[in-house]
């Protein structure tokens, strides 16, 4: 068994999820404009979904407003409906050849929902680390090793995994969404 095998997929994977859950927090809105919230938006173009930002310039003309461009105006109207019909929860108004997103400010009830919505987040990405701790140790176990190098293995899997859980914590501190 090669044990620094066994750490590069661990790193590996729990990085995986720090990146996904950096993913997640990002379309939080904080009542500013945030063009994050926008890359899971697919519009229909000559036949086939295409990401928004590939189709269109995304722009901040003011903190609370984002400005979309389609490069071909004739999809402009798509664009507006497909952004409506999404889960985003802000409006997208057409304005001739843009389509322009107002975000309006937060209020305490919104704030903690989005803190109760970050919370999640946090504890679904801590739970999916723990998960990769407990299938690498699982390993670990199985690999018929001493009880000295199973115990200090099992010690640095345990140390790389709070690491990873110290960023998770790192990165929801700096989403403070009740001071904002």
């Amino acid at each position: 068994m090669e044990f620094e095998l066994i750490k590069l997929e661990t790193n590996e994977k729990m990085e995986n999820y720090i990146n996904q859950y950096k993913i997640n927090i990002s379309k939080i809105s904080i009542g500013r404009a945030n063009p994050e919230i926008l890359s899971s938006i697919k519009v229909i173009y000559y036949e086939n979904l295409t990401p928004l930002n590939e189709i269109a310039s995304i722009s901040i003309p003011e903190p609370t407003q984002l400005l979309i461009k389609p490069f071909d105006i004739s999809i402009n109207k798509d664009i507006a409906n497909v952004i409506n019909n999404s889960n985003i929860s802000i409006q997208a108004v057409e304005e001739g050849n843009k389509v322009r997103m107002t975000f309006p400010p937060l209020t305490t009830e919104t704030r903690k929902e989005l803190v109760k919505s970050l919370s999640n987040y946090t504890e679904q990405s801590k739970v999916q680390i723990r998960l990769v701790r407990q299938d690498i140790n699982k390993k670990i176990k199985n690999a018929n090793l001493s009880e000295d190098l199973e115990r200090d293995y099992l010690n640095e899997i345990q140390e790389i995994t709070n690491k990873y859980i110290l960023k998770i914590d790192e990165l929801t501190k700096l989403k403070d969404l009740m001071t904002i």
